[in-house]
């Protein structure tokens, strides 16, 4: 049994390595199509060995069986937001192919909502596989602000930070990390922002026409994100009134009988 064991890790772990060679595959086949330049192969050389061993590392920490076919499904997507993340730097050197920008995109946004419903089919959900899945779209609507950030402003970059303020505001205040009830709300507005920001991005409407597309991403994730901090506070607070009785019982030395009976009586 360890032995099989040890063959199905080793399985896995080979299967993130071939997802970082296709990574590097597309990028020569990106490079050899627009002659894309030294800040395109540099960032996404990087993208795909930070992938890489991110994703190995959550591997050997949670240990699976196989790596699953929705983590294949997800991580083609991320071998996809490489070649967008390519793009977008390279943008910076010279004019962006836009069709081929925004294909890559449409087939990552397209696949986001694939490999859900083929864990749920194979009874292979994990909460690694979700994980990796919420990493793909915070970096994919990153790479997008940063793109229509050229076109509309600075301010787009809030939409692709937001999430990433979220997580480093949990790092402050613990009760952030608590765990949010199901909202179809919030999933329609996190799909939102890739469309919106692809839209822009397509630069096929006016300026006017697009600043109001992403207005309205910003807007509807103001709100989203709003709703769930205010939800967290709400129930972070009753939680810490309950548990202050238990804790003072629990750090104060009783007197008497009758108090340690008094005591227990409040704690429960």
């Amino acid at each position: 049994m360890a032995l099989n064991n040890t063959y199905e890790a080793r399985l896995v772990q080979q299967e993130t390595a071939v997802g970082a060679g296709v990574q590097i595959l597309l990028l020569a086949l990106l490079g050899t199509a627009i002659g894309m330049g030294p800040a395109g192969w540099l960032v996404g050389l990087a993208f795909a060995i930070a992938t890489w061993a991110v994703l190995s590392r959550a591997l050997h920490r949670a240990r699976p069986r196989s790596f699953g076919p929705a983590n294949r499904v997800t991580l083609g997507r991320a071998i996809l937001v490489g070649g967008v993340t390519a793009l977008v730097a390279d943008s910076f050197e010279s004019s962006p192919p836009v069709t081929l920008l925004v294909g890559l995109t449409a087939v990552a946004l397209i696949l986001d909502g694939v490999d859900g419903k083929v864990a749920r089919r194979t009874g292979t959900s994990t909460a690694l596989g979700a994980r990796f899945d919420m990493e793909v779209d915070a970096f994919l609507i990153l790479v997008l602000s940063v793109y229509v950030s050229t076109q509309l402003g600075p301010w787009v970059l809030l939409i692709g930070g937001m999430r990433y303020a979220f997580v480093a505001a949990a790092k402050a205040a613990p009760w952030l990390n608590a765990p949010l009830p199901h909202s179809m709300a919030r999933k329609t507005v996190a799909a939102m922002q890739g469309i919106c920001l692809l839209l822009a991005g397509a630069d096929l409407l006016p300026y006017v026409a697009n600043l109001g597309v992403v207005l309205l991403a910003l807007g509807s994730l103001v709100w989203s994100f709003g709703r769930d901090v205010r939800w967290l506070w709400r129930n972070a607070r009753p939680a810490a009134l309950a548990a202050a009785p238990a804790a003072a019982a629990s750090e104060r030395v009783p007197d008497s009988a009758e108090e340690l009976e008094i005591l227990e009586l409040a704690v429960r």
